[in-house]
């Protein structure tokens, strides 16, 4: 888009980006038109100020988003957080396949990616003895180990930060751990302690809980960046319900609607907002291909990124070039009106 750009990232992987920009170089990308700062985010977030800065694209936590916005005066596009969910509608099938999705989107990269699936419904067929899909999930996700990497380091949160948010969604009434729940055995892995290392984790909360109490509401739609997600299970009739959770979340990035029921389907997309939503009984959370829009709805400051148009959006405005030339014709007279 002819801007010259500044990447900050966040200081614990830098070091990746400027690997990740030394290989697009020797591609071909010309070394002037990215620069690239090592600093924490107040030394950046100053730099941006006193700069002036034109544009800046945020992705991150929602109240580093509000800060800048308020910094910059607006000037910001924000791909921001999101507490994502997936339902699993009235028409189980592909179980194998969903295991696998429902695993990956929950814990692929050990659950650090702004489409994470945090939360998921789960209709009464799907918890039917016969298919039990909690129970497959904890033996998929249980697969992971740090050995063949499917487990790594969570960087932003600590075990101790992680276990306290764990006992915070336990004490909503009804709640109960569902699998994982503790760090990984130290004696597998060598990640350095001021990383997180646990294990992947679910927590059932009952539908009522979330619907009662605005403080249950609260704890359990936090976003923890890691292998840690909130199962509700809802059954017949009560998708309403879970439509009236989903629309009282902040955050509208992306998410997931898994089901072949049409009429099923259309009634979750009209009555949910958000920016990247798959559906279908393939319905996926993460990964979202390159030719894809992925970014939040419902804020005007919301930007994406993928495809020409999100980035248009971001880097550019609308400008109107209005062409007026001549000449005038020698026997044109002006009317007076």
């Amino acid at each position: 888009m002819g801007n010259r750009v500044t990447a900050k990232i966040d200081e614990k992987v830098q070091f990746v980006m400027e690997q990740y920009l030394r290989m697009l170089i020797h591609c071909g990308l010309p070394a002037q038109d990215i620069d690239l700062i090592y600093c924490k985010g107040p030394v950046m977030n100053e730099i941006m100020v006193k700069g002036d800065s034109r544009m800046c694209l945020f992705t991150g936590s929602q109240h580093v988003a509000e800060k800048l916005c308020t910094d910059l005066k607006g000037k910001i596009k924000l791909e921001d957080a999101g507490f994502d969910w997936k339902i699993l509608g009235p028409d189980p099938a592909e179980i194998d396949y969903n295991v696998w999705q429902c695993d990956q989107d929950a814990y692929a990269f050990t659950g650090q990616k702004c489409s994470a699936q945090s939360m998921l419904f789960v209709h009464e067929n799907w918890a039917a003895p016969e298919i039990d899909i909690v129970g497959r999930l904890a033996e998929q996700a249980g697969k992971r180990n740090v050995e063949d990497m499917t487990l790594g380091p969570v960087l932003t949160w600590s075990n101790d930060a992680i276990a306290a948010h764990q006992e915070a969604v336990l004490s909503i009434p009804g709640a109960e751990l569902a699998f994982g729940g503790k760090p990984i055995d130290p004696s597998t892995h060598q990640i350095p302690e001021c990383y997180g290392s646990y294990e992947p984790t679910a927590v059932r909360v009952p539908m009522k809980s979330l619907l009662d109490s605005q403080e249950h509401f609260d704890i359990a739609t936090t976003e923890l960046f890691g292998p840690f997600q909130i199962i509700v299970e809802y059954k017949e009739g009560e998708i309403d319900d879970v439509l009236k959770v989903i629309d009282t979340m902040p955050n509208h990035l992306t998410a997931g609607i898994v089901s072949n029921d049409i009429q099923f389907v259309n009634h979750c997309l009209a009555n949910t907002i958000n920016g990247t939503q798959y559906a279908g009984i393939r319905a996926k959370t993460t990964a979202a291909p390159q030719q894809h829009w992925f970014g939040p709805s419902g804020d005007p400051r919301a930007a994406g990124i993928h495809t020409a148009e999100a980035i248009k959006l971001v880097w550019s405005s609308h400008r109107e070039i209005i062409y007026d030339w001549g000449p005038v014709g020698s026997d044109w007279k002006g009317v007076q009106s």
